[in-house]
């Protein structure tokens, strides 16, 4: 059911640290292993963390492994299929997107644990679907599919089952990955650089008060102004389309 366990959650941090310092790259998809995104934490390792002081350190560990996932130098994208529940859906909120495929589920099963959600996913969900859709998915644990997910701003784009796909154009093959990189592939293409810095622009501004996220700005702006990309578009006389 791909749950998370503790040496998972250690493994998360490891890729995170990873991708921290992987500077060739422009954007990334996050899924879980045969058909189901993530089902939420290890009931197993739960119990042996039962106790607040354990529970409060991977509560720090986890929420700290999500901030930083959100804030790669990345386009990132959750492709959900099957279920993500509890920590799975807090982990979907760490993408910049979700790409949701039929049949899929995302639910805040917290409160049926006794809990809310720790991994940072509640306020990442406010900022996501606002603060009464966030009350209405946590409160009531709903279970969003993807047309749901679609009306609440949770859902970017629902992803086309292979039968849609082969009577549109008697297509096969076409994988939920392949179709997921299809659709990533509208913003991270083009130069390294620029995509990486469109990135952390956007971090700047959904984090940080409006005086730094523009002092932010401005110093990523400086990056790219007079640039290989800049020069070569202004060489080009590009025509903006």
């Amino acid at each position: 059911m791909n749950a998370f366990s503790g040496s998972m959650m250690v493994e998360l941090e490891e890729k995170v640290a990873h991708l921290e310092s992987w500077s060739e790259g422009k954007g990334l998809i996050v899924r879980g292993a045969a058909g189901t995104f993530c089902s939420g934490s290890d009931l197993n390792a739960v119990m042996a963390i039962s106790n607040p002081q354990d529970g409060m350190k991977m509560c720090m560990f986890m929420q700290n492994t999500l901030t930083r996932l959100l804030r790669l130098p990345l386009v990132s994208v959750a492709l959900v299929e099957g279920r993500a529940l509890g920590g799975g859906a807090e982990l979907c909120t760490a993408c910049d997107f979700r790409l949701m495929a039929p049949g899929s589920v995302i639910q805040f099963v917290h409160k049926h644990m006794g809990l809310v959600p720790g991994w940072g996913g509640g306020a990442r969900l406010v900022h996501i679907a606002g603060s009464r859709n966030a009350l209405k998915l946590l409160g009531g644990a709903l279970k969003v599919d993807p047309d749901l997910g679609l009306r609440l701003g949770l859902a970017d784009d629902i992803l086309e089952g292979e039968e849609e796909i082969q009577a549109r154009e008697g297509e096969t093959g076409v994988t939920r990955l392949e179709q997921a990189e299809s659709w990533l592939g509208r913003y991270t293409k083009g130069p390294r650089a620029v995509v990486r810095a469109v990135k952390r622009v956007v971090v700047s501004g959904r984090e940080l008060p409006l005086d730094e996220a523009l002092r932010a700005e401005r110093d990523v702006f400086g990056t790219v102004w007079g640039g290989p990309a800049n020069l070569q578009a202004l060489a080009s006389r590009t025509k903006h389309n």
